[in-house]
C-alpha cells in the first residue's frame, strides 16, 4: 500500500503541517474540521481541498486526545480510511477510548510527531515542522502489519524519524521529556509576572530560551496534562526535590548542595545535545 489520497481532521498547527508535509510529496490532501473557517484557511495556504466524504488511504485524526476515541468511531462507522492514525501527545487514554467505543484496533496505528511550536492554528503550520524530529508509533497487539507499513510511509514523507514504543512507555517518556518541562517553564514565566520593569528590561536570551514553551496554548496543555497527569506529577515531584534541596543548600550557605544539581543538569543536557 502506499499513500495517494489523505484525509486530516482538524486543522490545527500539527494537521495543517502534516497536510502541508504530504502536499509537498505530491500526496492529495482533504480536509475536515468542525470550524469550517479553519478548514478554508488551511486550504488558502495549500494544505488541501474540504472533504467530501470519499475513501482515503490513511485518515490522520489531528484533534485533542480526549476527542480521538469519538473520531476515530465516527470515522470507521463512515468507512473514511483503510488506515488510522492520530498524533496527539498521550497514547494510553486515547487507545482505551478506542477500545471502549468498539473501533476496528487492526486498522488504527497510535502515533505522536514530536514537533510543535508555540504558536497554533493554521497560520502557524510549517511543510518542514517535523524534518529530522521523532515520531512515536505504538502499535498494539491487535494493529494490522500493512496498517502500521503505511503509517511509517507517512512518518517518512514527512521527513520524521519512526520510533515504535508501547502506549505507557511513550507516556511516561514524554512526560519526562516534554510535559513536566513544560510545566517547568511556565512556572518560570509565571515568576516574570512578580518582576518590575527593570528586572523585566534586564531579561537575556538564556530567559527567553527557557520559557519559550510556557507561550503554548494554555487549555490545549490543560487537556494534555490531564490526559498524562500521574506521570507527570511524579517528574514534578523529582523537580520540585531538587528545586527544594537548592534552595535550603542556598539558604544555608552549603555550595556543594547546589553545585550538585548544576552538574547533574550539565550531565542531563549533554545527553540530549
Amino acid at each position: 500500500m502506499t499513500i495517494e489520497k489523505a484525509l486530516v481532521v482538524g486543522t490545527g498547527l500539527i494537521g495543517t503541517s502534516v497536510a502541508l508535509a504530504l502536499r509537498a510529496k505530491g500526496v492529495e490532501v482533504c480536509l475536515s474540521d468542525i470550524d469550517e473557517h479553519a478548514v478554508a484557511l488551511a486550504g488558502e495556504f495549500g494544505a488541501g481541498r474540504e472533504w467530501s466524504g470519499e475513501e482515503v488511504d490513511l485518515a490522520v485524526i489531528a484533534v485533542p486526545p480526549h476527542l480521538v476515541g469519538e473520531r476515530l468511531a465516527e470515522l470507521q462507522k463512515l468507512e473514511a480510511a483503510r488506515v488510522y492514525t492520530d498524533v496527539a501527545s498521550v497514547k494510553a487514554d486515547p487507545i482505551a477510548d478506542a477500545e471502549r467505543l468498539g473501533c476496528d484496533l487492526t486498522s488504527y496505528v497510535p502515533g505522536h510527531p514530536l514537533a510543535g511550536r508555540e504558536r497554533s492554528g493554521p497560520a502557524a503550520a510549517r511543510a518542514e515542522l517535523f524534518a529530522g524530529r521523532a515520531w512515536a508509533l505504538c502499535p498494539g497487539t491487535e494493529t494490522g502489519a500493512d496498517a502500521v507499513a503505511l503509517v511509517r510511509e507517512l512518518v517518512s514523507l514527512c521527513g520524521a524519524k519512526a520510533v515504535t514504543v508501547g502506549a505507557a512507555e511513550h507516556d511516561a517518556a514524554v512526560a519526562l521529556v516534554s510535559h513536566a518541562p513544560h510545566v517547568a517553564a511556565s512556572a518560570v514565566a509565571a515568576s516574570l509576572n512578580g518582576g518590575d520593569d527593570v528586572a523585566l528590561r534586564l531579561a537575556g536570551q538564556g530567559l527567553r530560551d527557557v520559557t519559550r514553551i510556557a507561550a503554548g496554548n494554555p487549555l490545549l496543555w490543560q487537556r494534555i496534562l490531564s490526559g498524562n497527569a500521574l506521570p507527570v506529577a511524579e517528574v514534578l515531584d523529582r523537580i520540585a526535590a531538587d528545586l527544594t534541596a537548592a534552595a535550603s543548600a542556598l539558604r544555608s550557605g552549603d555550595p556543594g548542595g547546589v553545585t550538585d544539581l548544576l552538574r547533574r543538569g550539565a550531565d542531563g543536557q549533554a545527553r540530549i545535545s
